[in-house]
């Protein structure tokens, strides 16, 4: 574990059922906006006590700060890395290591919105199953893939825009009016993912699973949330559960993939799955359990399932 800046907040003293933990990078712009769709103002049918969110910031050249963080709850806390590592996958497992919940909700972006019934549907999947792999599908904020839409113009105030258009946070479902959904996500609710960016396990799962696996430590961690997910998935005893209606949206923020367009993109995705190769000894592939469907539709969503819907006609 790196050496570590003594800037943490207090941490909430019950101890909770869930432990959120977003890992940011110089998202000043971004995180303010994933923490307010994380904190109980925003959430339904959750109690604040019930959950904690800590954000890693991963060495940011201006700390994100304590203020920022914390001014969204009590259950909120914040935790700097001085000596920060180029990949996430250091502070992914630092945070789950520095928080207590038995159910942990790994958000390996902190530039990516939830939808207001995330929290309440991740831990009803933990009363339903004994060990559940709870998954969201990920959107991209704006009229396309980030990737194709930086190329036609697409920038952080047409978003800022975007989202004043739909009055958010009043109704945070209207980000499906705004969104695309991500090329991991395509396929829509009823096939296979390739990975989630909010994704519940138990701690022990965590554990046993050995978290983030560090061989992934360059910048970005290229494949580490897929491989998490894969891993995650491919045990025996896990159950893949599906949050319909539920989703994460991704704000445009300058990141290692969201902003590579066309030929780019695809020959840095290359890069990656050989890269994955080396370190599993096999190929990249997503997890082809199949999954069980948990949570409320919501009508905002409808396009969307409709797309979903047309991979089984």
């Amino acid at each position: 574990m790196p050496e570590t800046m003594h800037i943490d907040s207090p941490r909430p003293n019950p101890q909770p059922k869930l432990s959120i933990v977003v890992v940011a990078y110089d998202m000043a712009r971004e995180l303010p906006r994933t923490l307010q769709s994380l904190s109980p103002d925003y959430q339904k049918d959750v109690l604040p006590e019930e959950y904690e969110v800590m954000v890693i910031d991963n060495g940011s050249p201006a700390p994100l700060g304590e203020d920022l963080v914390c001014a969204h709850g009590s259950n909120f806390s914040y935790h700097y890395i001085q000596d920060a590592q180029p990949s996430p996958v250091t502070a992914m497992n630092t945070g789950v290591a520095l928080t207590t919940g038995p159910i942990v909700c790994i958000m390996i972006d902190g530039a990516r919105l939830v939808t207001p019934g995330l929290i309440h549907y991740g831990l009803l999947a933990f009363k339903a199953f004994d060990d559940p792999v709870v998954g969201t599908l990920g959107w991209h904020l704006g009229p396309e893939k980030q990737q194709i839409s930086v190329t036609k113009g697409y920038n952080q105030d047409i978003e800022d825009s975007l989202l004043a258009e739909i009055e958010w946070p009043l109704d945070g479902y209207r980000l499906y009016d705004i969104a695309a959904p991500v090329g991991s996500s395509a396929k829509g609710w009823f096939n296979h993912a390739a990975e989630s960016n909010a994704l519940f396990v138990r701690r022990e799962t965590f554990n046993d699973l050995g978290g983030y696996d560090p061989a992934f430590d360059r910048p970005g961690g290229e494949l580490c949330n897929l491989d998490f997910y894969r891993r995650a998935c491919e045990r025996e005893s896990s159950t893949v559960v599906n949050l319909i209606g539920e989703g994460t949206f991704h704000q445009i923020h300058g990141g290692i993939s969201s902003n590579l367009s066309g030929w780019k993109s695809r020959r840095q995705f290359r890069k990656w799955t050989s890269r994955y190769k080396e370190i599993r000894g096999r190929p990249y592939a997503h997890p082809q359990k199949d999954a069980v469907f948990l949570g409320a539709f919501p009508p905002q969503a409808i396009r969307h399932m409709a797309a979903t819907l047309k991979e089984f006609i």
